[in-house]
């Protein structure tokens, strides 16, 4: 995790990266050859080992970013470890991967769509930190926590929901109001405008982009139907735009998993080693440091990167570039 603007950097242990990266190279699977789908399975059982470390810290089926037996937060860190305040609760992105990426049964993901239910606005709380006329929607939290503040972010809400059509469970209004969200955000254009607000985790337009442009491409979902020519015409601007490489590939895997072929990107000499050079600086989400205060003031502040973490990961790199791959050549 690194905050270059204050010259801060320290080596993370978080579940995200290994259970993100799984679930990548498993949608990946029948693209790829024999030998390549017998690594990924090796890869999946040894990451699935990890998994119980970062389990709700009283058993529950819920997960959480960093270990939890014993609390294991910003591990590293100088500071915020020692203290109970930073300590976050599970979450239901960590728990949508982990649930992708191994087996649950039928009474376990069950028990989770009633769990979520429990956490969604409304429920017990109303959200603050969103756009006035969201604020009634009673769409997934980003968090479990009994006293955590409610939040919406379009990227979790869609790594949730595409777990959810995966197991094909039972679907209701916290489902539908988290697609009206998602639809909502770009259908406005807030999501290229003001993209910290409709995705606090990863608060830039192309991450947003990867994540809609996955859940739309795995499940026709008829109420985000309305949004895809106008999501495909938004990612074709912005790839004609000066991009971060990554960003870049991203973008055309995302026009790739919306049904629109693309010309193939120009990668440098796969020899050279120019890659791991050009992933420095390339972070796929963050925290606010100050995004959970609902204090007008603190919450306008928490946009800058000043009092943001990025989280950098150049093996999650690799597999976006190997995913691009694998999708260019099943395209051509």
């Amino acid at each position: 995790r690194t905050n270059r603007l204050i010259g801060y950097e320290r080596p993370d242990t978080t579940v995200f990266f290994t259970a993100v990266i799984l679930f990548t190279l498993q949608k990946l699977k029948p693209l790829l050859s024999a030998q390549s789908q017998h690594r990924i399975d090796e890869m999946t059982q040894r990451g699935i080992r990890n998994y119980p470390q970062f389990q709700n810290k009283d058993g529950l089926k819920t997960y959480n970013f960093w270990k939890t037996k014993p609390s294991k937060h910003f591990p590293n860190g100088r500071l915020f470890r020692h203290f109970e305040h930073f300590r976050i609760p599970d979450d239901i992105d960590d728990t949508a991967m982990i649930y992708l990426t191994s087996s649950p049964t039928q009474d376990e993901l069950l028990w989770l769509k009633e769990k979520l239910s429990l956490h969604a606005n409304g429920s017990k709380q109303k959200i603050k930190n969103t756009y006035p006329e969201y604020r009634e929607l009673k769409a997934y939290s980003t968090w479990f926590g009994k006293n955590m503040y409610i939040e919406f972010d379009a990227c979790v809400l869609a790594n949730m929901l595409y777990c959810i059509y995966e197991y094909q469970l039972p679907l209701n209004q916290h489902d539908s109001d988290s697609l009206q969200y998602i639809r909502s955000v770009i259908e406005t254009d807030r999501y290229l405008t003001e993209p910290f607000r409709c995705a606090h985790q990863y608060p830039r337009t192309v991450p947003v982009i990867y994540h809609v442009a996955r859940l739309m491409g795995a499940f026709r979902i008829p109420e985000l139907e309305p949004i895809r020519e106008k999501l495909i015409a938004d990612t074709q601007q912005l790839s004609n735009r000066p991009q971060h490489p990554l960003d870049a590939i991203v973008l055309k895997t995302s026009l790739m998993r919306l049904g629109v072929k693309t010309e193939i990107y120009p990668l440098p000499s796969w020899d050279n080693r120019q890659w791991p050079v050009d992933f420095q600086d390339f972070y796929f989400f963050i925290a606010g440091l100050l995004t959970a205060y609902e204090n007008p003031l603190l919450y306008r502040m928490a946009i800058s990167p000043l009092f943001q973490m990025r989280w950098e990961c150049e093996a999650h790199c690799w597999t976006l570039l190997a995913e691009y791959f694998a999708l260019q050549q099943s395209n051509t």
